[in-house]
């Protein structure tokens, strides 16, 4: 009778691998469903880094492999170098401490880290963090690192990962920040507490300014272009803008010029914009504004043509008079 064994989980046999001492290399090649990186790097020696490698290409595999002997042959590396470049897109905020060797910041876009020695005596990785802020003015996948380049004394090959982010560049508001908290006690086996939290005020507060207009003998067939131009006066009796807005008013079909009311043409006045000197905590305020309104048809029937002149007969007989007398 056939027997039917199962095989083990892989991520066990790994883990009692490394625990014996053993390292694990792992090399993926992505296929037409892809790799997944996190069980590589689960099964592999920490750090991932420098024990994990994935590919596209079925020509690169043989380099990954000329490299992992290569590396696997030497016996750790000394004097190391390691200096990073990101790309301009980003400026390095602040470098945590490495937990091999020291690093510094060379420029807001490079650092340098120093590694006296690393795998000499036995295997071991090395891993730094540092943090970057996004100063670009686009958005989407960005990738991190312009260069880095690594030297040691033993001539060890060293493949990096290629770190990305996502970033939006949408400006966030949030006009209404969380209230501050105020802090209470309420004792054990106190069945009621009374407590003056203090004083609030009303949030997002603001006036909605609605202006009708009329536009005076409108021509049938024509629209109209409108403009209204509001301005709020300070204390100071400077103006202040508070918005325009422009409008095309359609044509109406009347037998004859009509006048034609604009109504609802609405402008938002926010309170932290009141300029009238008084508390900008309510809207008890008296605020001042001025109104100007421009107004003009669109559609013409004026067509622009070059001009044509036209000499009538008596004058053209008068002027050749006047040659056959100077002759």
């Amino acid at each position: 009778m056939e027997r039917l064994r199962r095989a083990l989980p892989p991520a066990p046999v790994a883990a009692a691998a490394r625990a014996s001492g053993i390292i694990i290399y792992c090399i993926g090649l992505v296929g037409s469903n892809g790799v997944d990186v996190n069980v590589l790097n689960d099964w592999a020696t920490d750090p991932d880094a420098s024990h994990v490698a994935v590919t596209p290409e079925d020509s690169e595999l043989e380099e990954l492999f000329r490299d992992l002997a290569a590396n696997i042959s030497k016996t750790g590396a000394t004097d190391i170098v390691i200096d990073e470049v990101i790309q301009p897109d980003f400026v390095i905020t602040s470098v945590a401490p490495p937990t091999k060797g020291t690093t510094m910041m060379v420029d807001s876009n490079t650092l340098q880290w120093k590694i006296q020695e690393l795998g000499v005596s036995v295997n071991e990785g090395a891993s730094l963090e540092f943090f970057i802020r996004h100063v670009g003015n686009s958005s989407g996948e960005k990738l991190v690192n312009q260069s880095i380049s690594y030297s040691d004394n033993e001539g060890n090959v060293v493949v990096f990962p290629d770190p990305s982010v996502t970033v939006e560049c949408d400006h966030v508001v949030q006009p209404e920040p969380c209230p501050v908290p105020v802090e209470l006690t309420m004792e054990g086996c106190q069945d009621s507490l009374v407590f003056d939290l203090g004083d609030t005020y009303l949030e997002s507060l603001g006036r909605i300014l609605q202006l009708n207009v009329t536009i005076k003998d409108v021509c049938p067939g024509k629209r109209v272009a409108l403009a209204v131009f509001l301005t709020e006066v300070g204390f100071d009796g400077q103006e202040h803008s508070r918005g325009l807005k422009t409008m095309v008013i359609p044509a109406h079909q009347a037998s004859g010029c009509r006048d034609i009311q604009v109504k609802c043409i609405k402008f938002v006045l926010p309170e932290e914009l009141d300029v009238s000197g008084g508390l900008p905590e309510a809207i008890c305020n008296p605020r001042k504004f001025k109104a100007r309104v421009i107004a003009h048809a669109i559609d013409t029937d004026f067509r622009c043509c070059d001009t044509v002149t036209v000499l009538k007969e008596d004058s053209l007989s008068e002027r050749r008079m006047q040659e056959k007398f100077l002759f």
